[in-house]
């Protein structure tokens, strides 16, 4: 848990909070493609007011000028070919959605989501990346069964 420094306001504490999540974003993507798995940037997400999935909107971020595509819900589709399996002539893949969360806990909107996906069978599973108890190390909890989980 972060300390208020009571200098520092509450937008650069806020800038600070997006730019390391950012930051475990990228490492855990780096980390999923160091150990095999091919990675994307999921870009749809879950109206729960239809209950269907949609495309993301591009955000736009005041006082850079750009459009951001980082809204979608999961963070990541990542996919595995499994070794020696092919069904009629087509190669078989592992299909996993992931959400980088540092501290590991999802909100109720997110956990939400999650069922949603599951339920419909966009995705078997779908790994919370979080931050490990030694410096730089990353570790992934299933949100169906809450266990913490291995990658390969």
């Amino acid at each position: 848990m972060q300390v208020m420094n009571r200098n520092v306001s509450k937008s650069a504490m806020g800038r600070k909070s997006r730019a390391a999540g950012a930051r475990f974003e990228l490492a855990v993507r780096k980390y999923l493609e160091a150990n095999g798995w091919i990675t994307d940037k999921w870009t749809k997400n879950v109206d729960l007011y239809k209950m269907e999935i949609v495309p993301t909107r591009r955000k736009f971020v005041p006082g850079r000028g750009f459009m951001g595509i980082g809204t979608g819900f999961p963070d990541f589709i990542a996919f595995k070919p499994v070794v020696g399996e092919k069904k009629d002539e087509f190669q078989v893949y592992k299909v996993i959605g992931v959400e980088s969360k540092m501290n590991g806990i999802l909100d109720k909107i997110e956990k939400e989501k999650c069922f949603f996906l599951l339920e419909r069978g966009v995705f078997k599973n779908i790994l919370i990346a979080k931050r490990g108890e030694k410096k730089g190390s990353i570790e992934f909890i299933d949100y169906a069964t809450g266990e913490e989980r291995d990658i390969f």
